[in-house]
């Protein structure tokens, strides 16, 4: 009986509530867990999957992601940059760096007398280009071309003749003139040149009271300008002589198997019309002498001195009415450059009445003139003489 008691005793002892323990427990072990310091080999495990996860998130991203659909169809890009202007370019006819717009200016090619009773003359030094031949009795008479000078006194103006139109027509020019042999005039309609004959558009010309006809026709180039506009004469379309860059590096170009020449004499028709020139080094320029006088503008009194005087030698005689001068201009033939103190040998070249000259090596090549003036004469060979 009192065995029994007891193990009725301990059977009925209140239940302990394990799950107390057990939670109190489980908390303890987290809170260990979380505090333990983690081993390098665990870190390197989590850093793994991390990384592993973070490429994996950026694949499906990229490869299965939805994308925008593609504008339909593709837009213009249009840009709205405009380059700045060139502040210089080189002029055609001369080689010289001048404002865009001048470079862009209609050549205008003027016939210029040289009688006596014509001199001194208005305009020349200003002129891009100039031509000088005999136009009859031995007088020589210039065509002057101008394009981005723009003088406002040019004279006397006298007449035509058919080499010059054919030089002036090279030049795709607006002829100037003041009448002309008859050949001449036929050949300005037949050559379609862009006639501006003194005898038709005479509004645009003046007679001077300080010289008696036909030495006194002069005009300025605002005047033919608006004669050129007039007439549709606004562009012209030229191959243009080859040209020396001007910021070229002079030391480079030199070459001293070269010829000098610092004085040149040309015995083109008689001691009136036989001109000469002395290189200036300062300036490097050709100063130039007509009948033995320095020869100067008319209202400046400043001496025409180009920077490259060629001689063209050419087959000169009479024509068949007994008075007038004839050239051959086209074709080819030899040329004496002189520029920078030097004399250069070559060969000209026209191909046709219409086309443009050229001046080239005797190895076929351009050759280069320096930029500015350039002063033409046409005469025979033997007749240029020159010393070092």
């Amino acid at each position: 009986m009192e065995n029994k008691n007891r193990f009725e005793q301990r059977s009925f002892r209140p239940p302990e509530d394990i799950t107390k323990k057990e939670k109190k427990i489980s908390f303890a072990k987290i809170k260990k867990t979380l505090l333990a310091k983690p081993s390098k080999k665990r870190l390197l495990i989590i850093l793994s999957i991390c990384t592993a996860l973070v490429f994996a998130t950026v694949a499906y991203l990229l490869f299965f992601s939805p994308k925008p659909a593609e504008p339909s169809p593709l837009p213009e890009v249009v840009s709205n940059y405009t380059p700045p202007a060139p502040k210089t370019k080189t002029s055609p006819l001369t080689g010289v760096q001048v404002e865009p717009a001048l470079a862009e200016r209609a050549v205008t090619g003027i016939m210029i007398e040289n009688s006596i009773d014509a001199r001194p003359q208005a305009g020349l030094t200003d002129a891009g280009v100039v031509f000088e031949a005999i136009a009859e009795g031995g007088i020589t008479r210039f065509l002057a071309l101008f394009q981005e000078s723009q003088p406002d006194y040019i004279g006397p103006i006298r007449s035509a003749r058919p080499y010059y139109v054919r030089w002036a027509t090279g030049f795709d020019a607006a002829y100037v003139h003041s009448g002309g042999s008859p050949e001449a005039l036929e050949l300005i309609s037949s050559l379609g040149t862009k006639d501006m004959d003194h005898a038709r558009n005479d509004d645009f010309f003046t007679r001077v009271s300080n010289r008696y006809a036909p030495h006194n026709v002069y005009t300025s180039m605002a005047r033919l300008d608006e004669l050129r506009a007039s007439k549709g004469f606004t562009k012209s379309d030229f191959t243009g002589f080859a040209r020396i860059q001007e910021n070229e590096d002079e030391e480079e170009t030199k070459d001293t198997s070269i010829a000098t020449a610092t004085a040149i004499d040309f015995d083109i028709s008689g001691p009136q019309y036989n001109t000469s020139y002395n290189y200036d080094t300062e300036s490097k320029t050709y100063k130039r002498f007509l009948a033995d006088q320095n020869h100067v503008d008319e209202r400046s009194g400043k001496q025409i001195a180009p920077r490259v005087v060629v001689a063209l030698m050419t087959d000169y005689a009479i024509h068949p009415d007994g008075v007038h001068s004839t050239y051959k201009v086209v074709g080819d033939g030899k040329i004496l450059v002189f520029q920078d103190g030097k004399v250069y040998e070559g060969k000209w070249q026209k191909d046709s009445e219409s086309a443009s000259l050229k001046f080239m090596t005797n190895n076929g090549e351009d050759l280069e003139l320096e930029p500015g003036q350039t002063w033409i004469t046409a005469i025979e060979e033997g007749g240029v003489s020159y010393t070092p």
